[in-house]
């Protein structure tokens, strides 16, 4: 019986040892480029009321009108770039686009699609790409690649502008700070002074409802102050003045385009 047993598993060992091929040997298949493997892209996908300017935020400061009202302002500088890298029709791309590039830096910060891309226009390396997705297509024929933007010729004080930033990042806020809840007392007996609360029945649903307002990452998003009036513009040192606050921190890069009203330009 022993001896039968061990002629099976001698046999099955042998199977075993003969049908099993090194790695080193093992046929190794063709590796086929990934589609993702492209060259640049910059694509937008809302459409704006017209081509506009990258700026960097400067700082706030306070205005004075002329009717001797004091309103809160923003200065934002205007730096080297603001050119055209790329026009788009709708007979080439598809669709009638302009595509602007901003802050000229060393070709060694430039990655090589980018760098490749920007040498094809002709144009200096360049850190910020933004393409304005025109509503009218008729707009596009006025630029071509290589045009530097003046802000004097595309904007005028009294306009109504859009800018858009990335918002101040304040990192890991409780309900409180986030979204503006109430808190607790804050007396000797309460056990929830800012604490968030319940989140949900045990039974019934028995989970937690998808968006419910929770602790959790606050800022550093994307956000568009809309017709924010143009206040001065100073071309001796090439900056704008807009009423309000516009998002971000002093050095955030802006995004100043013509104010989209609906019935009028969009």
């Amino acid at each position: 019986m022993a001896t039968a047993m061990q002629k099976a598993f001698t046999s099955t060992k042998g199977t075993f040892r003969s049908s099993f091929v090194p790695f080193s040997t093992a046929p190794v298949a063709a590796v086929r480029p990934s589609a993702n493997r492209r060259g640049l892209m910059v694509q937008a996908r809302a459409r704006a009321a017209g081509v506009g300017l990258f700026g960097t935020k400067a700082g706030m400061m306070s205005y004075f009108t002329a009717d001797g009202l004091c309103v809160p302002a923003t200065v934002i500088a205007l730096e080297e770039g603001n050119i055209v890298t790329q026009v788009k029709t709708q007979e080439t791309d598809g669709y009638s686009a302009v595509q602007t590039g901003y802050k000229v830096v060393p070709e060694r910060k430039v990655k090589k699609p980018e760098l490749g891309h920007l040498k094809k226009a002709g144009v200096p390396p360049m850190r910020h790409l933004r393409e304005w997705r025109l509503v009218d297509s008729s707009k596009v024929s006025a630029y071509k690649a290589g045009d530097a933007l003046q802000v004097s010729e595309m904007f005028k004080e009294g306009d109504l502008v859009d800018v858009a930033g990335t918002t101040i990042g304040k990192g890991f806020q409780g309900t409180i700070k986030r979204w503006n809840h109430k808190r607790g007392m804050m007396t000797h007996g309460s056990k929830s002074h800012r604490e968030h609360g319940s989140i949900g029945a045990s039974t019934t649903p028995s989970r937690v409802y998808p968006g419910l307002k929770m602790a959790g990452h606050m800022g550093a998003v994307r956000a568009t102050v809309r017709k924010q009036p143009i206040l001065k513009i100073d071309t001796n040192r090439n900056a704008i003045v807009v009423k309000g606050s516009v998002p971000g921190k002093p050095g955030a890069i802006l995004e100043v385009a013509p104010a989209k009203i609906v019935g009028t330009n969009c």
